[in-house]
C-alpha cells in the first residue's frame, strides 16, 4: 500500500481525542512510507493529519475543488496540491491515487465520502480496504445502522466486511494491509435469499 486516502473533518471536533488521533494517524502513515491523499484543506482534523505527516517527513497530495480553495484555506505546504473544477473530479481523483481508504470522525462530507467508496467497493468498481478509525466510539452508531441494513437484507452479510475497524493507527493499518477482497455480488437473488 504506497498511498492512503485520509477522510476527515474540516473542523476539529468537539473532544481533543480527535485531533490526537488525526496526529498519530498522519505520523504513523510516514513513519511507515505510505502517502496521504487527503482533502486539501489546513484546517481541522484535514490539517492536522496533513502537517502531522509532512512533520514525520511523508508525502502528502491534496486534492480541493476550485470552488473551496479559498473557503477552506488550501493548505500552502503540501508536497502536492491538485485543484480540480468541482467535488465529482475530487473525490475521482483521490479515489484514482490511493490504495486504500480511511475515515476519521467528521460531518456530512466525510460521511458521504466514505458512503461512496464502499458502494464502488459493493459494486466492483474498486478492490481497495476501507478503514474506520473508531476514536471514542465515534463510529458505533454508525456500524449499528449498517448491522440493520444487513439484517434487513439491504446489503448482503459478506459486504459488512468491506469495512474495518480500529481504534489505534497502527492495528488499522495493519488490518487493512492483511485485508482480502469481498467477491460476493451486491445483488440479492430474487426470493430474497443472500447472495453466497
Amino acid at each position: 500500500m504506497r498511498a492512503v486516502c485520509v477522510f476527515c473533518g474540516s473542523n476539529s471536533g468537539g473532544r481533543p481525542d480527535y485531533a490526537a488521533a488525526a496526529i498519530a494517524l498522519g505520523t504513523h502513515l510516514a513513519q511507515r512510507g505510505i502517502d496521504v491523499v487527503y482533502g486539501g484543506a489546513s484546517v481541522g482534523l484535514m490539517g492536522a493529519v496533513a502537517d502531522a505527516a509532512l512533520a514525520a517527513g511523508g508525502r502528502v497530495t491534496g486534492v480541493i475543488p476550485r470552488q473551496l480553495v479559498d473557503r477552506e484555506l488550501a493548505h500552502p505546504g503540501l508536497t502536492d496540491l491538485r485543484v480540480t473544477q468541482n467535488m465529482h473530479e475530487r473525490k475521482a481523483l483521490m479515489a484514482d491515487l490511493a490504495d486504500g481508504f480511511i475515515a476519521l470522525p467528521g460531518g456530512f462530507g466525510t460521511l458521504e465520502e466514505l458512503a461512496e467508496v464502499t458502494t464502488w467497493a459493493q459494486l466492483g468498481l474498486h478492490a481497495k480496504p476501507i478503514g474506520l478509525l473508531d476514536v471514542a466510539g465515534f463510529f458505533e452508531l454508525f456500524l449499528r445502522f449498517v448491522d440493520v441494513m444487513v439484517a434487513e437484507s439491504f446489503v448482503p452479510a459478506p459486504h459488512r466486511r468491506l469495512l474495518v475497524t480500529a481504534d489505534s493507527p497502527k492495528r488499522l493499518v495493519d488490518e487493512l494491509l492483511d485485508w482480502e477482497p469481498i467477491t460476493t455480488i451486491k445483488w440479492l437473488p430474487t426470493g430474497g435469499e443472500e447472495a453466497r
